[in-house]
């Protein structure tokens, strides 16, 4: 089934219904893995209903199935594409009835490379999928909070050590998770008067498949390569469900989670 199919068959498949009760819904893009998939668990532990996006359906349809006793709710979903996105929040609004947290954690890299020889179709990659993909996300989310009742809700960004101090050739990931920082603050500025709020989780190497060649050394500044420690991603989502667990009249603007010993501090 290829992914378009798993979309339409997400969309048609019987609602649940929603729990007048004080269901929390929340929606975690990229998923299917890492960051994203721990934070899912994590919320979903703490009492979310949870539906899980991401690009690819395998790794979807995984998660749920490794964790039937959560009632994860899983859609694939192209961040880089308006329709998909707009499919994600209208199918989560019509089973749910609301969306009250949105993770905007979908998001590449792209190879090391100096900026003279990054490819632009790399280039335009990776900001279609760190830059507008959140952005686009973030639209449908504020569209959806902004008039649902009762108003109001939260945005998280997955940001980046990056968003403030960058890697040696890392011209188009830095870009985008600094352009993270303007929306971020953009978000919360105009989301005040709907009680929306927007946050930002800034990461320093959690333990994911995208880290893993920092056991081998990794480029500094100096352009020496240095083993650099990594932290559990349990403890990123430990802080992602404590930015969403804050009441509507509080906000983490910006939070740093890293391992303690990475040369963070100091760079450069």
């Amino acid at each position: 089934m290829s992914d378009a199919d798993s979309l339409e068959a997400s969309i048609s498949s019987p609602a649940p219904t929603p729990d007048a009760a004080g269901q929390r819904i929340a929606i975690v893009t990229g998923g299917g893995s890492g960051i994203g998939a721990a934070s899912a668990l994590a919320l979903a532990r703490d009492g979310w209903t949870v539906v899980v996006a991401g690009r690819r359906s395998e790794p979807l349809t995984t998660l749920v199935a490794e964790h039937p006793e959560l009632d994860l709710d899983c859609c694939v979903t192209d961040v880089t594409d308006p329709t998909s996105v707009h499919n994600l929040f209208a199918r989560t609004v019509t089973r749910y009835g609301r969306v009250d947290l949105l993770f905007n954690n979908a998001g590449r890299g792209a190879w090391a490379s100096e900026i003279d020889e990054l490819d632009v179709k790399e280039w335009k990659a990776v900001v279609d999928v760190n830059l507008n993909g959140a952005f686009l996300c973030t639209r449908e989310a504020f569209r959806v909070m902004r008039r649902q009742d009762p108003q109001g809700g939260r945005i998280i960004n997955n940001g980046s050590i990056s968003a403030y101090a960058p890697r040696p050739l890392s011209v188009a990931y830095t870009t985008t998770k600094h352009a993270i920082s303007g929306l971020t603050k953009t978000t919360a500025l105009d989301g005040r008067r709907y009680g929306i709020a927007c946050g930002q989780i800034d990461i320093g190497n959690a333990a994911t498949d995208l880290t893993t060649n920092m056991a081998d050394g990794i480029l500094q500044a100096n352009h020496e390569k240095l083993v650099e420690p990594r932290m559990d991603v349990a403890d990123v989502a430990r802080a992602v469900v404590y930015m969403a667990s804050l009441p509507p009249e509080a906000n983490v603007l910006s939070m740093t989670v890293m391992a303690t010993t990475m040369p963070f501090v100091g760079r450069g």
